[in-house]
């Protein structure tokens, strides 16, 4: 077994494998750029060498750099974990040159199975079905013309690499050319690699993969499959074991399809083979294999809670040439499991990245929570949105929903936006907790969802009314963050983490109070005191008492809603932010401003100083973790002014047009 192995990642994936290493007692290694010397996974490791970079490209992407690491601290291996390098083939070879072991499929496999377009072919050749495209030569005509042979709608993939990084779906041909530069783009970027294939959009499906495991000596394993449709933007936000719309049958024909594509390539390590699954038809849903994975998915969590495995571990020792530690049948499955990935994002506003410094955190009990950060660290603006990952397990499906809404009630992130809110929405949503979900449905049912995941009014009313009022019996206010002046109308900030509101409060009688939130007025009345730092008041004619209780130094307001028939308690969480927020705005005479909405890299600027816009016209296009952001005029007018030039760097807020 390896002594030492450098991790060449970073977040919450640098986090779990190096937990695994010091389980195993190996001695772990991580390497991390400027923006992340300080990070989780630094303090976590026995030792880190700093890579003189802030981008990707400078550092988790420099081949030379790591090789360089792992050699000066004497590692023996390599864990790439997922993005990054651990799907390129150059990588594994320049690691096998150099005499380090490469935690991962051999450089063959990753160089077949990392191009989409040969893993199609392989599965063509071995009867396992795929989606009508186009695999072959992939300059702009060819893609052009054999996108109106296979008929719009269409999705444009990546060929190397993997986490939904370089798709676009194309509905119209006018949208092609724009969409094959902007995934061409995001697959450099990412991979190295500005390759294009060409699939038939399916709409209706299911996502499904199977998780393979094999090793040196020819033995071949499944772990089951795992249901991974709840997708936005082809990336993944819920994953769950088993998938519910797999039945034996269909499971028998996906794992022995995974199996015989990973037999027919020699396939070595963990691997995950993803497939389509249609609705259902006679004869059974019918599916279609899309792509492999030769590496650890992100979701892997799941396939562990329900198989009792640990998947890193497995990895390192078939790595270090170890046969696998059982056979087929020896594979056990227990209960469900699911994954949702909590991303530094605002939903409300079209998802926009955050970043920032997390404020606080609270962990729920009885479920597992992978971290990539602790209260007190600073989520980046260059790498990926990924903050945690909250895994719940338990006996069968209908559990493990119940499970995972207790979970998220109480998870907290504060500090950065996050998607919580929105995974509160859709594990309440009747679709998703019905097992229907496919990857068409979180897109048209996002409006209904974030509105789900607002704060409703009695809630902000009762918020502002536990700062108003007074303990019984004591002078201080309820929440010694709060300012409460004067007599008559006051204004009260408070915030849900998405937006700020002013609350228009007056206080009548001592117990009573009149709250006016977004036009409509809510009468509060305090009842008796429930805990020591909070008070219960009814709001807005609820036939339910809220409790109102403050934390973390007064300044967050937790308003907990107890539904004793239905047995289930929900609850919003709301912020004292300073007493005046503020409201930054750019102004320039005669001129609007477009700032940028977030820091990033000016990656296409298509608008030129003296060049008329309409109001919606694409004026730059803005990298920012990972993805491209449309930057559009807000109003029609003339570029009077482009400080911005190609590869800039931006802070949020930076003036990149004005428009006269």
């Amino acid at each position: 077994m390896f002594s030492s192995v450098l991790v060449a990642n970073r977040g919450e994936i640098g986090v779990r494998i190096i937990r695994t290493l010091r389980k195993m007692g190996i001695r772990a290694v991580v390497v991390a750029s400027i923006p992340d010397r300080r990070s989780l996974a630094v303090r976590s490791a026995d030792a880190c060498v700093l890579l003189e970079g802030s981008s990707a490209a400078e550092s988790y992407l420099d081949i030379d750099a790591v090789i360089t690491a792992a050699k000066a601290q004497h590692c023996e291996a390599i864990h790439p974990g997922y993005g990054f390098l651990s799907e390129r083939a150059d990588f594994a070879e320049r690691c096998a040159a150099e005499g380090i072991v490469f935690v991962g499929p051999p450089p063959a496999v990753l160089r077949g199975m990392g191009d989409k377009a040969a893993a199609r072919r392989l599965a063509v050749e071995n009867g396992v079905p795929v989606v009508p495209g186009w695999d072959g030569d992939d300059d702009d005509a060819t893609l052009i013309r054999e996108a109106a042979a296979i008929g719009f709608p269409i999705m444009v993939k990546a060929k190397g690499g993997g986490g939904g990084r370089g798709m676009r779906e194309v509905h119209r041909s006018a949208e092609l050319p724009e969409a094959l530069a902007s995934a061409r783009r995001e697959a450099q970027a990412a991979f190295g690699d500005p390759g294009l294939l060409l699939e038939r959009l399916v709409t209706g499906a299911h996502h499904v993969e199977v998780q393979v495991l094999a090793d040196a000596h020819g033995n071949v394993i499944h772990l089951g499959e795992r249901d991974c449709s709840v997708q936005r933007r082809h990336q993944k936000l819920i994953e769950e074991t088993p998938g519910p719309v797999v039945d034996d049958a269909l499971r028998a024909a996906l794992t022995d399809a995974a199996l015989a594509l990973a037999r027919a390539i020699n396939y070595v390590n963990a691997g995950t083979f993803e497939f389509l699954v249609g609705g259902p038809a006679e004869g059974g849903r019918p599916f279609y294999f899309l792509e492999v994975n030769p590496r650890l998915q992100v979701e892997h969590p799941v396939t562990e809670a329900v198989t009792g495995l640990d998947l890193v571990e497995l990895q390192v020792r078939i790595a270090a040439g170890e046969a696998l530690p059982l056979r087929q049948d020896e594979v056990h499955f227990n209960g469900h499991a699911i994954e949702f990935r909590i991303n530094a994002e605002d939903p409300a506003d079209a998802f926009q990245p955050q970043s920032g410094r997390i404020r606080g955190m609270v962990e729920p009990p009885h479920a597992r929570f992978d971290p990539g950060y602790a209260s007190g660290d600073v989520v980046p603006s260059q790498y990926d949105s990924l903050v945690a990952k909250l895994v719940v397990h338990d006996c069968d499906r209908d559990a493990a929903v119940a499970r995972a809404a207790a979970a998220l009630d109480i998870l907290e992130i504060r500090g950065v936006k996050t998607n919580a809110g929105l995974h509160r929405a859709t594990v309440a949503a009747a679709a998703w907790r019905a097992g229907e979900a496919t990857v068409d449905w979180i897109e048209p049912a996002l409006p209904g969802l974030l509105a789900a995941a607002t704060v409703p009014a009695t809630y902000w009313a009762a918020a502002a009314a536990g700062v108003a009022m007074h303990r019984d019996g004591d002078s201080r206010p309820a929440f010694a963050g709060a300012q409460w002046l004067g007599a008559g109308d006051s204004q009260l900030w408070l915030s849900d983490g998405t937006e700020t509101r002013a609350l228009s409060v007056r206080l009548h009688l001592p117990g009573s109070i009149s709250v006016v939130v977004a036009g409509e007025t809510i009468e509060v009345r305090r009842l008796a005191a429930v805990r020591p730092s909070g008070i219960a008041v009814s709001a807005g004619g609820s036939p339910r008492p809220l409790s109102v209780v403050a934390a973390d130094g007064d300044s967050l307001i937790r308003v907990f809603d107890d539904d004793p028939e239905a047995g289930t308690v929900h609850s919003f969480r709301l912020v004292l932010p300073p007493p005046l927020p503020r409201q930054q705005r750019a102004a320039v005479a005669g001129a609007t401003v477009v700032t940028a909405p977030l820091a990033g890299t000016i990656s296409a600027i298509r608008a030129a100083e003296g060049e008329a816009v309409e109001a919606g016209a694409l004026l730059i296009l803005l990298e920012a973790m990972k993805m491209e952001h449309r930057i559009v005029a807000p109003t029609a007018g003339r570029v009077k002014a482009a400080p911005v030039r190609l590869g800039d760097v931006v802070r949020e807020g930076d003036v990149l047009m004005e428009l006269g």
